[in-house]
């Protein structure tokens, strides 16, 4: 589905990959509602924009909230008339702590945030996406949504959950004129440990010290473009970075062989 003209609803598009995927829609000439938790980033996300930021409506909106979401699509509606798509892109991680250190608060907020906020989202728009002539939703996972990686194995899990739950909402909506696709992001360079409140700055930039090896990312505005296309494709699965592709065949051919790997790069922040 081409965006041009089109009315996409993209949350976390405070910051990150959301706030990328959000610009880069404003400049394919669509209109944006942008959610996001905090009107202060999504205002700066306005402003990033330029003249494009005519194109960008901001809600702040917490996608944990029943209420708070069940209220959104009536909000969209009423300002652009209807809603074309979806792009789910808020999300979060968790402290870089074995389950057995994680408090189940932080274990509910992370499903919460990923797993649920997500489901949310779908449920009160698919009604309206379901009267258009064609639409689109798209589902950010992760690499470690089939990769797992120690330390955020609750994270993990929630991106997997987000993998089925797309993987069956395309074939419930299959023969509809509403089209699902899930993207996996491999490492990219947004502040998503800050912005989730896992760690700090200092806490972030020890931590990169202490690896083992150099974990090459994609820049958040090269992921913004991805997501855009793949939105725009509909592909069954789509990529951000070379190694989340890379990752995704070599789990699928050797998973155990896989995880090892990904195990003894982070051992190291485990100690």
């Amino acid at each position: 589905m081409n965006v041009t003209q089109k009315v996409i609803v993209v949350t976390g598009a405070g910051n990150g990959m959301g706030r990328e995927t959000t610009l880069e829609l404003a400049r394919r000439g669509a209109t944006i509602a942008a959610i996001d938790i905090n009107q202060t980033t999504l205002d700066e996300t306005v402003a990033l924009a330029g003249p494009n930021g005519t194109r960008i409506s901001t809600h702040v909106v917490d996608v944990t909230s029943i209420e708070q979401v069940s209220a959104l699509p009536a909000a969209v509606i009423s300002l652009h008339g209807s809603v074309d798509g979806l792009i789910n892109v808020a999300g979060i991680i968790h402290k870089f702590r074995k389950v057995n250190d994680l408090s189940y608060d932080e274990i509910h907020r992370v499903m919460d945030v990923n797993f649920y906020g997500t489901v949310h989202m779908v449920k009160e728009f698919l009604p309206h996406l379901l009267t258009r002539p064609a639409a689109q939703i798209l589902n950010i996972s992760s690499m470690g949504g089939y990769i797992p990686v120690p330390g955020q194995t609750i994270y993990c899990a929630s991106k997997a959950a987000i993998k089925l739950f797309s993987e069956g909402l395309r074939a419930e909506l299959a023969g509809t004129n509403v089209g699902v696709s899930i993207l996996f992001p491999g490492a990219i360079a947004t502040n998503i440990s800050v912005n989730s409140g896992a760690a700090t700055q200092a806490e972030v930039d020890a931590m990169s010290k202490q690896r083992t090896t150099t974990i090459k990312t994609t820049p958040a505005d090269v992921a913004g473009k991805l997501i855009v296309g793949a939105f725009e494709g509909n592909p069954f699965h789509a990529f951000a970075g070379s190694d989340a592709k890379l990752m995704y065949w070599w789990g699928r051919l050797l998973p155990e062989g896989a995880a090892n790997m990904i195990q003894k790069q982070m051992a190291s922040l485990l100690k």
